[in-house]
């Protein structure tokens, strides 16, 4: 049933909406019965029986709505027209291939994270608004994987930022007001770019339909390439501003640090992939692939996801605020994917979105560990994390292999992933980019190895204490928050033990569109 589609976007939408009027409704009472110093008080504290509920509430809410969602994605191909917006241009909703793969990964993501945020968000207070934003999102998210054309996408687009925007302001700081700020300038700068790109593919695209392949009219486009050829390099500095794009990157390390933790899991993991979505969405089924081969376009792409990989690695080596790095560790690595895209072949396309889970699993993993460490013991900065092991062996024995998967240590995920980066663009005809490539993606998975690495090292091995002090007592966080690392830390390494059926079905994709 068609119907399916609607009810996977609405079902957590309107259960999200119904929640931040809950908050509204309690904060606008608590206002007029306490002063500020108790409603702070209560804000953070809350009734156990009250979170009890409303836990409950959000977990039934979310396994339903990520079950309706696998049951549309997979229920066979789907697709539902909600309205006419403009003539020849309706707001559409169709399942294929691509939108199955996406949604799976953000089904995976919402949970592990949102079962995360149960014992989290216990300390961050205003639990109803976070949740009620975090399902609503994910009624957005959904809703962007299934678009049928490329201006329904760019409508769910913008709501996403709108949506996921509240997650980085939640504690209501200085520096999280700031950071929101920024991202919400970043991302409507990016998103105006595409807009401007779209106008232009309206003209000379037979439809806005995503068609595998593209739907270029060359015969309309002919004496207008370099024209288009702008408008569509624009569009991808406009989407790359979501997933971290050389020079529009700055909001993530901005954003993460000063969200909590599971915010941060979902920023990284999944928010930052729809900019990589809408890039695919773009050249892949309305472009075209072959209109961009060997034009100056490729070559500007390459060399900004190629620069974007290096500047991450960098930065995050040598950053200190364990957050930070994460971040800034994610402007490189989103740009492994970017890389590989830009590439237009099969093999590297392949490489991309094996990257693109591979990336999603241990990024919210990182994430979610480092929440731990700031729940349990304060501890935000690398150097404060020496001994952690002793405390912490299991946390940190997931984090070692979440850390083995970024770098590419096989048998994980990230050993395959990359490697299909490097035989792509090793089989390119790119020129110096098909040696570039690969070298840079070395040097960038040995800076990777150093940031994240000396942790496990130092948190085993700490060596003796210059004051004498005893090891600390052993206390691993509660199953809560530790089986979900552990659970990503597991998919990330089937990702590279059993890849059959996950490398079979991105193939057909990467065959489907490459043309």
């Amino acid at each position: 049933m068609k119907e399916w589609i609607l009810i996977s976007v609405i079902l957590p939408a309107v259960m999200g909406v119904c929640l931040l009027l809950a908050s509204f409704a309690e904060n606008v009472k608590r206002s007029e019965t306490v002063n500020r110093k108790n409603r702070r008080r209560d804000r953070q504290t809350g009734e156990q029986g009250t979170q009890f509920g409303l836990h409950c509430f959000v977990g039934i809410v979310l396994a339903l709505s990520v079950a309706i969602t696998f049951f549309t994605a997979y229920g066979g191909e789907k697709s539902l027209v909600l309205f006419p917006l403009v003539d020849g241009i309706p707001v559409a909703f169709r399942t294929d291939d691509l939108s199955c793969f996406f949604v799976t990964i953000v089904g995976i993501v919402w949970l592990c994270a949102g079962v995360y945020s149960f014992r989290y968000m216990s300390h961050e207070g205003d639990e109803k608004r976070f949740y009620g934003f975090y399902l609503l999102l994910y009624g957005v998210l959904c809703g962007l994987c299934f678009s049928a054309n490329l201006v329904t996408m760019y409508l769910f687009y913008e709501l996403m930022t709108l949506t996921s925007m509240p997650l980085v302001l939640h504690n209501g700081s200085r520096e999280a007001i700031m950071a929101s700020l920024k991202y919400l300038f970043y991302s409507m700068c990016g998103a105006y770019a595409g807009l401007f790109g779209i106008f232009f593919l309206n003209r000379y695209c037979d439809t806005l339909d995503f068609v595998a392949g593209g739907s270029l009219n060359m015969t309309t486009v002919s004496g207008q390439e370099e024209m288009l050829l702008v408008a569509v390099f624009v569009m991808l500095l406009g989407f790359g501003a979501k997933a971290g794009l050389f020079p529009m990157h700055a909001w993530l390390p901005a954003a993460h640090p000063v969200a909590p933790s599971p915010a941060s899991a979902v920023l990284s993991g999944v928010i930052v992939k729809f900019g990589v979505f809408a890039m695919i969405r773009t050249v892949f089924y309305v472009v075209g692939p072959a209109f961009l081969r060997g034009t100056w376009v490729q070559y500007a792409w390459m060399t900004l996801a190629l620069l974007t990989v290096f500047m991450g690695s960098m930065l995050a080596f040598g950053e200190p605020v364990l957050k930070k790095r994460l971040a800034y560790s994610t402007v490189s690595q989103i740009s492994y994917i970017l890389f590989g895209l830009s590439l237009l072949t099969p093999t590297a396309f392949s490489g991309a979105l094996l990257h693109t889970a591979v990336h999603a699993f241990v990024k919210c993993g990182l994430f979610l560990t480092a929440g731990v460490w700031i729940w349990q013991s304060g501890l935000t900065r690398v150097e404060e994390l020496r001994g952690i092991g002793r405390k912490m062996p299991v946390l940190l024995w997931g984090y070692t292999v979440l850390s083995l998967a970024l770098v590419g240590i096989p048998p994980t995920g990230g050993f395959l992933s990359k490697w299909y980066l490097a035989q792509g663009a090793v089989q390119s005809q790119t020129g110096v980019f098909r040696l570039m490539g690969p070298a840079v993606l070395l040097v960038s998975a040995l800076l990777t190895a150093g940031y994240l690495f000396p942790i496990t090292m130092n948190g085993f091995f700490p060596g003796k204490t210059q004051d004498g002090s005893q090891p600390p007592q052993r206390k691993d966080p509660p199953a809560g928050m530790l089986v979900p690392v552990l659970l990503l830390a597991l998919a990330a390494v089937l990702l590279g033990v059993i890849p059959g059926p996950v490398t079979k079905y991105i193939a057909d994709i990467a065959a489907l569109v490459c043309r």
